[in-house]
């Protein structure tokens, strides 16, 4: 957030909002998919640690898959987000 001149705090609201939007809606929205590999990908994705903790209620495969989605969302978004943003506002 610092480097992209945001506020931290609604940086920190909006990670959390979507983690407990993401936990509370998974079962309905991921009802369609069957594999845990993506069920959990998708959860690490966007629901971040929280959707990391419910996808190891779906399984283990679940859950692991969420912790590598959550690591290269986390990765990505680190290294471009300020590039996207240095370019958007040049």
């Amino acid at each position: 957030a610092e480097k992209i001149h945001a506020p931290l705090a609604l940086a920190s609201a909006i990670v959390i909002v979507s983690g407990l939007m993401g936990a509370m809606l998974a079962e309905p929205l991921l009802k369609f998919v069957r594999h845990d590999m993506a069920k959990g990908f998708a959860l690490g994705l966007a629901a971040h640690g929280i959707g990391t903790a419910r996808a190891l209620q779906i399984s283990p495969t679940a859950g692991a898959f969420a912790a590598l989605g959550m690591s290269l969302n986390g990765i990505l978004t680190a290294l471009w987000l300020p590039m996207a943003v240095k370019w958007a506002f040049s």
